[in-house]
């Protein structure tokens, strides 16, 4: 048996946040929808979908008639956000429990959302997934969002982990490209938003199907 050998470090874990671990698509939908009452136009669902991974105010202009509604649907938004997210905001079944186990077998954990930071932090609190993540990055914390690499990046200095020590979990096509251009391994979430097709798309290392099946991969991986 070789002796003085070190074990490998327990990888980092990187997840998106809504429609990975936090079941909230339906709630993001509702605010589209309000933020756009009364505009004239509104992103269908499956429009709003194909943009999810993407910071707000960017997604808004892509609908917006003209670049200076992009504010008034923006504070829309925020306005049903911040009055609904605790009702609308929960884990996947087997999210926390998921997370806590992660954790429990020392893998270094992170989020990185394309929602700005502050709001993250009180999706993580409601749900209580903070208490688990040694990282959070949002779309205001550094100069460039999803999917460009330097999110998941920043996730990883804060973590102390090198991209070849790391996984990053998502739903989105957004955040599969960061996290391969990051040189991550990447899982696609099939039980997110985007369809399978898409994120097939992306090119991810693995495709799974539920929650229940992340744990084998991190133990894989």
């Amino acid at each position: 048996m070789l002796t003085g050998v070190p074990a490998p470090r327990p990888i980092a874990v990187l997840f998106d946040l809504d429609g990975t671990l936090v079941d909230t698509v339906p709630f993001i939908l509702a605010a589209v929808r309000h933020a756009f009452d009364g505009y004239g136009s509104c992103p269908s669902d499956a429009q709003w979908i194909a943009g999810i991974g993407t910071p707000l105010r960017t997604q808004l202009a892509g609908f917006a008639r003209r670049a200076e509604d992009v504010d008034v649907l923006f504070r829309r938004y925020r306005a049903y956000w911040l009055a609904e997210h605790d009702r609308m905001t929960r884990c996947f079944p087997g999210a926390l429990e998921l997370v806590a186990g992660l954790a429990a077998r020392g893998h270094p954990l992170g989020v990185v959302t394309a929602k700005v930071e502050e709001g993250a932090w009180r999706t993580l609190r409601h749900t209580g997934l903070d208490r688990y993540m040694g990282a959070v990055i949002g779309a205001d914390s550094c100069p460039r969002a999803k999917p460009d690499p330097e999110p998941v990046r920043l996730a990883l200095a804060r973590l102390g982990r090198a991209p070849e020590e790391a996984l990053m979990i998502g739903d989105s096509p957004h955040d599969l490209v960061a996290g391969r251009r990051a040189g991550v391994r990447t899982v696609a979430a099939l039980w997110g938003a985007c369809s399978a097709e898409a994120l097939a798309a992306a090119e991810p290392d693995h495709l799974a199907a539920a929650l229940g099946e992340l744990a084998a991969l991190v133990h894989a991986a």
